[in-house]
């Protein structure tokens, strides 16, 4: 039996049945709050391949085998929906993804200590080990942070490992906790936590993947072309469950839109294409997507991406956007990811009153009504010592 993964807490149990599943889960569904933490693997596949799971509660850890012969994983699906149970979480976001396509539902209510660390003022991307060394003084060893989870049967190392991640958790959460409603932030969290939340964050929509590839063109029926194509490759990479990447590359699909092939033989000039794929059913796929994206009304084609045309914004005013937000993070004592993206500053640059989270509720408070301000000449900058100020103009 491994060593214990925290000294508060005996060795995991290792579960390996629906029975045992269904006990330990009916257990943690009398407790206020569980900390939840998976290994997968997804570097040969589309969908993350779920390995193992691991539960801690007050006095228990388990580490429950998601690929033991038989197991039926519905209790686990039942306490993470259970809503009297508080599911915690460092950096949800691939775990929450995972449990959605198994469940059909989000883990609920959630709470990410990664999210409650950036409001809490660790930095833009605390990594757990450090938080846990932080708030509860413990030590996470990260030997087999890349270790083969598909590999049965599990090392004894490989489940200390794993059981370690939550146990330490529990005081992760409840320092972090303690802490946000001192300072009454618990809703600044909650506001953020809405987003992993919602089911939608974890769907990708197949036609608005082209615009994460920032063509550089205005020319709409490229685009038109690159949208299908993108689409084309987003559902074919799920139906044969590869990485997106590994059935085409970007930098391939925004030559092939550029030069349009309608032929296999033309598609396997594009980088990255092989004459096999071309000539299959994969390539014949493609090419029909490309002749649909021809014959396109111009009316239906994409409109260039904001922020190709237009007044460009000044890179002195964005850098001094820049160095308020960094003053006033560093005020409030919050990450700078959470309030303002590179992109919202950029909108804030040049637009008199961009629809942007940096001008809603909290943000507002701790920044966007002060940017808006320093843009319009009410406000200057200046150093007071080593730490910026305003100064009323």
């Amino acid at each position: 039996m491994p060593r214990a993964a925290h000294p508060d807490f005996p060795p995991p149990d290792l579960i390996t049945t629906t029975e045992a599943l269904a006990a330990l889960c009916a257990r943690l569904r009398t407790e206020s709050f569980v900390t939840v933490d998976t290994e997968f693997m997804r570097e040969r596949t589309y969908w993350p391949e779920l390995c193992i799971v691991q539960l801690a509660g007050k006095k228990e850890v388990a580490i429950v085998d998601a690929e033991a012969a038989g197991i039926d994983l519905a209790p686990l699906g039942e306490l993470l929906a259970d809503e009297s149970v508080v599911k915690v979480f460092h950096a949800a976001r691939q775990d929450g993804e995972i449990f959605l396509k198994m469940f059909g539902v989000v883990p609920t209510p959630l709470f990410d200590t990664q999210v409650a660390a950036m409001v809490a003022g660790f930095g833009d991307q605390v990594g757990y080990d450090s938080l846990v060394s932080a708030l509860t003084g413990g030590h996470i060893d990260k030997a087999h942070r890349f270790s083969d989870w598909q590999a049965r049967p599990l090392s004894p190392a490989q489940i200390t490992y794993a059981a370690a991640d939550v146990t330490h958790l529990r005081g992760v959460y409840e320092k972090l906790r303690t802490r946000l409603e001192r300072e009454a932030r618990m809703e600044w969290v909650a506001e953020e936590q809405a987003v992993l939340a919602d089911p939608a964050t974890y769907r990708v929509d197949p036609e608005t993947v082209w615009e994460r590839m920032r063509p550089r063109t205005n020319n709409r029926r490229m685009l038109g072309i690159l949208r299908a194509i993108a689409s084309w490759r987003e559902r074919e990479a799920q139906r044969v469950n590869i990485p997106r990447q590994r059935l085409l590359r970007d930098e391939s699909l925004l030559e092939i839109a550029a030069t349009a092939p309608d032929s296999p033989e033309a598609l396997s000039r594009a980088r990255g294409v092989s004459r096999g794929f071309a000539e299959g059913k994969s390539g014949l796929g493609l090419l029909a997507a490309i002749a649909e994206a021809k014959e396109l009304p111009e009316a239906d084609l994409p409109e260039a991406q904001r922020g190709r045309e237009g007044a460009k914004p000044s890179p002195a005013l964005i850098a001094l956007l820049k160095v308020l937000m960094a003053a006033k993070c560093e005020e409030h004592n919050v990450a700078p990811k959470l309030v303002a993206s590179s992109d919202d500053i950029d909108r804030l640059a040049t637009e008199d009153a961009p629809d942007i989270p940096a001008l809603h509720g909290w943000r507002r408070e701790v920044f966007g009504q002060d940017a808006l301000a320093l843009k319009a000449g009410r406000i200057a900058l200046g150093v007071d010592g080593k730490r910026i100020k305003m100064i009323v103009a």
